[in-house]
Formats: C-alpha cells, structure tokens, sequence
C-alpha cells in the first residue's frame, strides 16, 4: 500500500533565502542558512529551539567539519566558524577578480572534500549577471581548484550511490546534469544532461540523493520537490508544497526518511505574501516511503 505524505512546516521563522539544509546526525539537528538574511541557523527537532550565528556577509552554505566546527561560504570567502564564540576565520577567498560575486551552494563529497559554486550579482531572483560563476573544490590542506567556469547560478550538487556520478545544476540552464567522477582525484568529466525541466516546474535549485540513487530536486518558482530517476531521465513523483519559493531539500532525522525542504520569502509582492503566509519556512516531508545518506564532513 503507498504510503501517506504529509508535509508539515516546521520552522515557522520566515527566512529571506532559506537555503542548504543539512542533517546533523551527531546532534540530530539541522543545519542550514538565510543566504540574505545572513544567518547560519542551527534548528533542534527535539526540543524545537533554533541557534543561529550572525555572518558578515551573503551566506550561500555551511557544512560540518571532522575536526568539530562548520566552514561557510559567506561572500566570496570559505570561512572556519567556531559555533561557540560566534566567530569566523577566513581559509580562501575565490573569484578576486569578480568583487560583485558570491558564493552560493557548496557540499561535501565522500571523501571529505567540499564543492563549492559561485554566481554573479542578482539584481533580483533568478535574474543575475550570466557566465560569471565558477565550479571549486576545497581540500583540507586548503588547495582550491577551478573545475568549471562560465557558470549562471551554481546550485544543487551530490553524489552517486557508488561514488562515480557528480550530479550538478547551473539553475538557469533549466537542467540536471551528470559527470563521471574519480572520487580519489576529485576530477570529473563527461558531462551529460540527465533531466530537463518542463513548463511550470521552475529553476532546478538545490538537491538530494537517496539510499536508491534517485534524485530529489527543489524547484524554485515550481512550489514543488521533484523525485528523478538519474537512469533513465524520468521523472517518478512531484511533492508539492505551500510556497513557490522551494530552495533545496536534505534527508534526516533519526532514521533519515524525513525530507527537509528550505524555502524563501524573498521577491514575493505583497499579494503573495498574503497567499503565502508560510514562504521562507522550513517543511518537513514524511511517508516518501525512501531513505536519504549521511551527509560528509568536511575533512579539515
């Protein structure tokens, strides 16, 4: 029998760029950024209560580190934040030649390496400077390494059950796209579209892989989580939810079948604000009937 879905929201505090969620196994919370409200949240399904660390700048993602602490892509700089003195520590800074860039989504291979994507100044969503983006990779001895350029909107990225599949989206290319990929050198190639959204599904934005391998895809503009079979190009269920706004979506919660989807608030007019009363909110989607992975840490 199909399980039921439910989609629940909460985290009630609107966020502007609700965005990057992760699920910290440790602490059985979760982790995720206000892009232009310039926070780092930290939200405890357990006892309800959110923490949240102030950063200087735009905050595209945050990520855990082995070592202890979370290094952050705030402006153009990856940052080392210390969550008990709320203080941050430049690593690198990228794009120097682009001031007007920032960082935006970024996540953790299996090895413990971090990408990271940038993207020019959006004059308003969705509408930015196109081509000044980059693709990088981070390594804990803190080498970085361009890997793609001419980049719109660097978004959603993860990885193949198997480890030889990065999978990766330029929003504004309306695609989801696949490499093969050397998980031990962090190079990838061969890059293909593995699916294309259609009228009315939105921006592909931020993204998940399953304990199946399939894809779960945030569609900003589209209101909507879309579940893709990275094999065959089909796409094999759309969650909607109560907001246009969807940023991006992880996998948590004590056995990881809990989807946890971001949203954003910024760039509504105010009629849709008032259909919206839940945009930048934080949903919890249960009864998918799947599991998720453990997000990596960062090897730092």
């Amino acid at each position: 029998m199909a399980s039921l879905v439910n989609v629940e929201c909460v985290v009630k505090e609107s966020a502007l760029i609700g965005e990057g969620p992760v699920w910290e196994e440790s602490a059985q919370t979760l982790l995720f950024v206000d892009i232009a409200g310039r926070r780092i949240h930290r939200w405890s399904p357990t006892t309800n209560q959110i923490q949240y660390v102030e950063t200087d700048y735009m905050v595209g993602f945050a990520v855990p580190c082995r070592s202890g602490g979370y290094i952050a892509g705030v402006g153009r700089n990856i940052v080392a934040v210390d969550w008990s003195t709320q203080t941050m520590r430049s690593l690198v800074e990228v794009d120097e030649d682009k001031p007007n860039n920032r960082l935006n989504d970024g996540k953790v291979d299996p090895i413990g390496r971090l990408l990271a994507g940038t993207m020019g100044m959006e004059e308003r969503p969705t509408v930015v400077q196109r081509q000044q983006g980059s693709l990088y990779s981070l390594t804990s001895d803190l080498t970085v390494t361009r890997h793609l350029s001419q980049v719109d909107i660097s978004n959603g990225l993860d990885w193949s059950v198997d480890q030889r599949t990065f999978f990766y989206i330029d929003s504004l290319s309306l695609t989801v796209d696949a490499f093969d990929y050397d998980s031990s050198t962090g190079q990838f190639g061969n890059r293909r579209v593995v699916y294309r959204l259609q009228e009315g599904e939105g921006f592909p934005d931020g993204m998940t892989v399953d304990a199946d391998g399939r894809l779960w895809v945030a569609c900003y503009n589209g209101g909507r989580i879309i579940n893709i079979d990275p094999a065959t190009g089909v796409r094999l269920r759309t969650i909607l939810l109560p907001v246009t706004k969807t940023t991006s979506c992880c996998f948590g919660g004590p056995d990881y079948t809990d989807l946890y989807v971001t949203s954003a608030s910024l760039g509504l007019d105010q009629s849709e604000q008032r259909q919206q009363p839940l945009a930048g909110a934080t949903f919890r989607v249960t009864g998918l009937g799947v599991k998720g992975r453990p997000s990596n840490s960062f090897s730092g």
